[in-house]
């Protein structure tokens, strides 16, 4: 009977470390579950989907947007001709079982086109809607406002700070950071990245600046150790951020998607231009009148003199 129980109570006893050894954090997303070491890789199922994510490298933006639906239902929230700004908030996604987007997206009966950023490119319509591609955004375009100050940061270790921030906090290859210009107190980051530049096993710039833009907002995706941004040891504010979207393909958005304010503009700088034109023809049209009168008169004393 001892025997029994001293062998039970080793089972239990190796069941247990061997919970422990499987057992994982993942570092790079708190909004998973279930996690487990696989090899030398740690495993979590993404809230939301269940889909299983590698936590040694960033979860796909959509999977992150839905993990984040799962337990909130609130809001998050010169430029390229074509560029546009995700003005739609947090939506619940649909992802592929890869974890990117699916190009059609709804919300019950409504229903519009993404890209591979899941920003919506064209107009809300009807389920019978047809996207039928995921088109790829090749570059976006990082605004940042920091806060009040009576001299500029240091432009050289600003720079320095933000592409070291994100080759190594974020993972992303440095060829992918085409700039990071400052001009006080604007800081703009551009991330390109072609679908055929991409490497395997590389991050996505979309998921790189959704990382980023959710951290300098205060709402780290990773499991603590917030990101610091500080330059020259001096801990630098943002009052805000914005983060433009430019797609291989032109967004499709039609007039009635466009703001009451452009709207407003358009019409005020088209009826100027007809304003214009009007007042060129009836400008045209007196000088005609003048130039044909004088003639007249010309004519009419030059039979007098003949007479």
């Amino acid at each position: 009977m001892k025997s029994l129980c001293g062998t039970a109570l080793l089972l239990l006893l190796c069941a247990a470390a061997c919970a422990q050894q499987t057992s994982c954090i993942c570092e790079k997303n708190k909004r998973v579950s279930n996690c487990r070491m696989e090899g030398n890789i740690c495993w979590c199922n993404s809230l939301g989907s269940d889909l299983s994510v590698n936590c040694s490298t960033l979860t796909s933006k959509c999977l992150l947007m839905k993990a984040e639906m799962t337990s909130s239902k609130s809001g998050r929230r010169e430029k390229p001709k074509d560029a546009f700004e995700d003005t739609d908030g947090l939506y619940d996604p649909e992802c592929e079982n890869t974890g990117v987007f699916k190009a059609k997206q709804c919300n019950g009966t409504t229903c519009w086109c993404v890209n591979t950023a899941g920003v919506r490119r064209t107009d809300k319509h009807d389920s019978d809607l047809k996207c039928n591609q995921l088109v790829r955004t090749i570059w976006i375009i990082i605004e940042m406002k920091h806060a009040e100050r009576d001299t500029p940061l240091n432009a050289e270790s600003l720079k320095k700070f933000f592409k070291e921030t994100l080759t190594n906090r974020y993972m992303l290859d440095g060829r992918y950071i085409s700039s990071v210009l400052y001009e006080k107190p604007y800081i703009t980051i551009d991330l390109k990245q072609n679908s055929s530049e991409r490497s395997s096993g590389g991050v996505d710039i979309a998921d790189v600046a959704y990382y980023f833009e959710k951290e300098v907002k205060g709402d780290s995706i990773f499991l603590g150790n917030p990101l610091n941004v500080s330059i020259d040891n001096e801990k630098v504010q943002f009052e805000k951020t914005v983060v433009y979207y430019v797609d291989e393909i032109a967004p499709e958005f039609s007039m009635k998607s466009l703001t009451p304010g452009l709207i407003a503009v358009i019409v005020i700088i088209v009826i100027a231009i007809v304003a214009g034109i009007v007042v060129l023809v009836l400008t045209r049209r007196r000088k005609g009148k003048y130039v044909k009168a004088e003639v007249k008169e010309m004519n009419e004393m030059h039979r007098g003199l003949n007479a």
